[in-house]
C-alpha cells in the first residue's frame, strides 16, 4: 500500500484547488467523456462548482511526493435536499428525511491509474469520512460499475435502492448508505 500525504480542503479553498480536480477528472475520465454526455469535462465542472460552494463542503486530495494520486469530496444533504428525489425505490419516508446534520454525501472519489489498486482509493475515502459529524453517508454508484459497488460494500456501505438524480442524461445508481462513527 502507499502511503498518502493527504491535504484537507473547504469550501473556503474549493477555487484554488478548482483547476487540479478538474485536470485530474479529465485524465480520469477521458475516454467515457468521448461517448457519454454526463461523462463531460464541461458538465462535472458544473457540478463540482455547485457542490464546493456548500457549506461543509469538504475535499481530500491524495499525494504520492508531488504527484496527486486522486481525490474524494463531498458535503452534508441540506434540510429537504432534493438528493432523494430520484429515489426509485420505495423505502420508509422516514429513511430519506434529511435535517442539515443528518447526512454527509460522498459525491466523488477517483484514483489516477498508476495508483489504482494500491489501497489510495481507502485512504482518500477513509480520510474524507473519519471527522465527519453525521450520523450516516451516502453515495451513488453506476450500476454499469458493479466492481465498483462491490468495492464499497467490502468497505461497510449498503445499497437502499436504484436511483436516478434529475439531471441531462444521469445513468442509473445504486444509492448506498453507510453509518458514520458517533463522537
Amino acid at each position: 500500500m502507499t502511503a498518502l500525504d493527504i491535504r484537507h480542503y473547504d469550501h473556503h479553498q474549493a477555487a484554488e484547488i478548482r483547476q487540479l480536480l478538474l485536470d485530474v477528472y479529465a485524465e480520469v475520465y477521458a475516454e467515457a467523456a468521448t461517448t457519454d454526455p454526463f461523462a463531460t469535462v464541461d458538465r462535472y465542472a458544473q457540478g463540482l462548482d455547485g457542490w464546493s460552494r456548500r457549506p461543509g463542503w469538504t475535499c481530500v486530495v491524495g499525494y504520492d511526493q508531488d504527484q496527486p494520486v486522486g481525490y474524494a469530496y463531498g458535503a452534508p444533504l441540506p434540510a429537504g435536499a432534493p438528493w432523494w428525489g430520484g429515489l426509485l425505490t420505495e423505502v420508509p419516508a422516514d429513511v430519506v428525511e434529511e435535517t442539515g446534520t443528518r447526512t454527509y454525501a460522498l459525491s466523488e472519489l477517483m484514483v489516477r491509474v498508476p495508483w489504482r489498486k494500491t489501497g489510495a482509493a481507502r485512504q482518500l475515502h477513509d480520510a474524507l469520512l473519519a471527522a465527519r459529524p453525521e450520523e450516516r453517508a451516502t453515495l451513488l454508484v453506476d450500476q454499469e460499475h458493479p466492481k465498483v459497488h462491490a468495492l464499497y460494500q467490502s468497505w461497510g456501505w449498503q445499497t437502499l435502492g436504484d436511483l436516478r438524480p434529475r439531471i441531462p442524461d444521469a445513468p442509473l445508481f445504486h444509492a448506498m448508505l453507510r453509518d458514520l462513527p458517533q463522537r
